[in-house]
């Protein structure tokens, strides 16, 4: 059912833990599964993502694509975080049953909520970033109600 890349960032997950004093933080969820991923990153002053740390409550497709994530941005500059996305993750973890897809988007939408608190805290902008949802249920329903 899952990748062995799949067990192996669930069982051996990397970059777990907090940054204090964080560059940008991302916290969101989906209240219709109940994961919840928190995702720290500490930025130098040249854009680049020296440090970044994950915690999730979820099950283990959550740990994995955030400890996934967490491993493409590392060492990036804002703007290479900014096109890691769900299916870069998935193809990351040589891909999720359909039913664990939504972790993935998870683990983008943390990604980009972190960015947009450390563009917040720096008063800058950064292209093609949008304000986060706290909960992607949100766009779910939304997608569901139109069909």
């Amino acid at each position: 059912m899952y990748s062995e890349k799949v067990m192996d960032h669930f069982e051996h997950p990397r970059n777990v833990g907090e940054i204090e004093n964080a560059s940008g933080v991302g916290t969101v969820g989906n209240a219709k599964c109940g994961d919840i991923m928190r995702i720290f990153l500490d930025i130098d002053d040249d854009g680049i993502i020296r440090d970044v740390k994950f915690k999730t409550f979820g099950c283990g497709a959550a740990v994995a694509t955030s400890s996934m994530a967490t491993e493409l941005v590392k060492g990036k500059t804002v703007q290479e975080a900014m096109q890691v996305t769900n299916k870069a993750v998935m193809e990351a973890l040589d891909g999720l049953p359909p039913v664990k897809v939504h972790c993935s988007l998870l683990a983008e939408e943390a990604i980009h909520a972190a960015l947009w608190d450390y563009a917040q805290k720096k008063g800058i902008v950064i292209e093609g970033l949008e304000k986060p949802k706290s909960d992607i249920h949100e766009d779910e329903e939304q997608e569901e109600e139109e069909y």
